[in-house]
């Protein structure tokens, strides 16, 4: 009888130990708070390509609508070891962009419509995720972050072989931190701009800064504040009879920390092999928009697969 009771005095002691352990390991978990996770960011409308900018703006007063559909698979997948933990599995959007030109400059706005954001919750690194779970039914008419942007051409000719210029934009938040949709914080970008065309050959890129004030380096996945952004793009233009033209051609881009300036797990970089056919007579102009690509280094929010599709309607002068 005596060990009888010795043996349940020992059994709920290791019962107690169990659960006070459990226990400590929760509340040693920290919770994740999201952030805005997509990393393409579009040219404004009007302006060519998918994120590179033509600079083409011509001198009359113009301007121009875009709706860009997009879809991205795995965009912020986290593994540390053993763990991989797709938080963000599925990420589709609607963007609508609106711009004003004039000679040299533009004015843009752009804003992004989430249709279905969703992923799997778990803990990796010490920090438990929680999966987002944003569609039509649930969220419907939600926009996330809104972008303000001003672009000018500095140097060159609408079609000239070298175009310069300056852009920059201000983001707007918007949008939920929890359904990885938004920073919830102000962030400004600044960007060199360059295109040109020669010949049949089209060509643009830039360089640039993020100042993001967010600052989650310590949790797996998450942005590690201010980044470089680079990309280049560059294609080859075909006559489609008399009033349109075809350009196929690669776009490269990303981002990188400057704090940690292209270290692990802070450089994001994508690629897009993509193509648009526009109208190039006088007046108001269609313009569709086909991209298909992913992740080069899948870090950081550049996605596995990512598809895009976008028409435009423009002035040309």
């Amino acid at each position: 009888m005596l060990n009888s009771s010795r043996y349940r005095v020992l059994g709920f002691a290791a019962l107690l130990m169990v659960t006070t352990a459990s226990a400590s390991h929760v509340q040693a978990q920290q919770q994740s708070q999201g952030f805005a996770v997509e990393r393409f960011y579009p040219s404004a409308a009007g302006g060519g390509w998918f994120v590179m900018d033509a600079l083409d703006m011509q001198s009359d007063l113009g301007g121009a609508m875009a709706l860009t559909l997009g879809y991205a698979r795995n965009p912020l997948r986290i593994a540390d070891g053993a763990q991989n933990l797709a938080v963000v599995s599925n990420a589709a959007f609607a963007g609508f962009g609106f711009a004003i030109t004039h000679t040299r400059f533009r004015l843009s706005l752009d804003m992004d419509m989430p249709l279905v954001i969703t992923g799997d919750s778990g803990t990796v690194g010490g920090y438990s995720f929680a999966a987002p779970s944003v569609n039509p039914g649930a969220n419907p008419d939600t926009l996330s972050d809104y972008r303000i942007g001003f672009d000018a051409r500095i140097f060159g000719q609408p079609s000239g072989r070298f175009r310069l210029g300056a852009g920059a934009q201000l983001v707007i938040p918007n949008g939920h931190r929890a359904d990885y949709d938004s920073d919830g914080t102000f962030r400004a970008m600044g960007r060199i701009l360059f295109a040109g065309d020669v010949g049949r050959f089209s060509y643009a890129g830039h360089l640039g800064v993020h100042m993001r004030p967010l600052d989650d380096s310590s949790a797996p996945g998450s942005p590690h504040g201010s980044e470089l952004l680079f990309g280049a793009a560059a294609g080859a233009r075909l006559s489609v009879g008399s009033r349109w033209a075809l350009l196929v051609g690669p776009e490269v881009y990303g981002e990188t920390a400057l704090r940690s300036f292209f270290g692990e797990n802070s450089t994001g970089i994508e690629g897009l092999m993509a193509g648009r056919i526009e109208g190039t007579g006088e007046g108001p102009q269609l313009r569709v928009k086909l991209g298909l690509g992913g992740g080069i280094d899948s870090n950081f929010g550049a996605p596995e697969l990512r598809i895009l599709v976008a028409l435009e309607l423009f002035t040309h002068h």
